[in-house]
């Protein structure tokens, strides 16, 4: 896989050189994984809601044709484009998604944090008052044999949505899979100013806190955690 750094660059140049290089790739065409930091813009994925957005200000809103509702991208954030072909990797998105958030996992396991999964929710999540613990949520996806398997409406009668009490949200996810080829990624807070999620519901979820490695009294420069989540990207995201 080749890993670009690409610096701190505006949300739609990188949008469109996504869908152009996943429109025009090849089989031969190498995977690629695009590292960078956007200034400040608000995304809209496919289910986005008009409603879930208070007051942009002037922060800019671009649509986009991810998954998922609207985030933020904005300085002091690592934001991570896996662009690869599935088909020749030899797993599913389901997988794929599991991986990237076993990455971001690892990422903050090395910074002295631990990230969790909450079911029916894609992310990661930590511990408001206890960062560092390792102690299992009560809210994480169960397992169907060795398949790592997200509740979803309908699939258990007692599951009423995902429960975020006591947490905070410090990654989050949103893929676009075109021609089993991937684009769009995942996004992980280091230093942010917070602020601009107090303007939305993030990922559509109302009251859902945002934080960051900082927040969590974790100081670290966004190269470092750069350099460590594009390593465990590369290493999660192999064949």
């Amino acid at each position: 896989m080749d890993v670009r750094f690409l610096g701190r660059v505006d949300y739609e140049p990188i949008y469109a050189a996504m869908q152009a290089l996943t429109t025009e790739r090849i089989e031969s065409t190498l995977d690629e994984l695009w590292i960078c930091e956007h200034n400040p813009v608000y995304t809209q994925g496919l289910a986005g809601k008009p409603e879930h957005i208070y007051n942009p200000g002037q922060i800019p809103v671009v649509q986009t044709n991810r998954g998922g509702q609207v985030t933020y991208h904005g300085p002091g954030q690592v934001v991570a484009y896996p662009l690869i072909d599935l088909k020749r990797a030899g797993y599913f998105v389901k997988e794929y998604v599991y991986r990237i958030e076993e990455a971001v996992i690892r990422t903050l396991m090395h910074f002295g944090v631990t990230g969790h999964r909450v079911a029916g929710a894609p992310g990661i999540y930590v511990r408001l008052d206890d960062p560092s613990g390792h102690a299992l949520l009560p809210q994480r996806p169960v397992k169907l044999g060795s398949e790592p398997f997200r509740f979803a409406a309908g699939s258990d009668p007692n599951f009423t949505g995902p429960d975020f009490t006591g947490l905070g949200k410090i990654g989050a996810l949103g893929i676009k899979v075109s021609r089993n080829c991937t684009y769009h990624g995942v996004a992980l807070n280091v230093a942010m100013d917070l602020e601009p999620y107090l303007r939305i519901n993030p990922c559509g979820y109302q009251g859902l806190q945002t934080v960051d490695l900082s927040t969590m009294g974790v100081f670290v420069s966004w190269q470092e955690v750069a350099d460590v989540l594009s390593q465990k990207l590369t290493t999660y995201l192999a064949p």
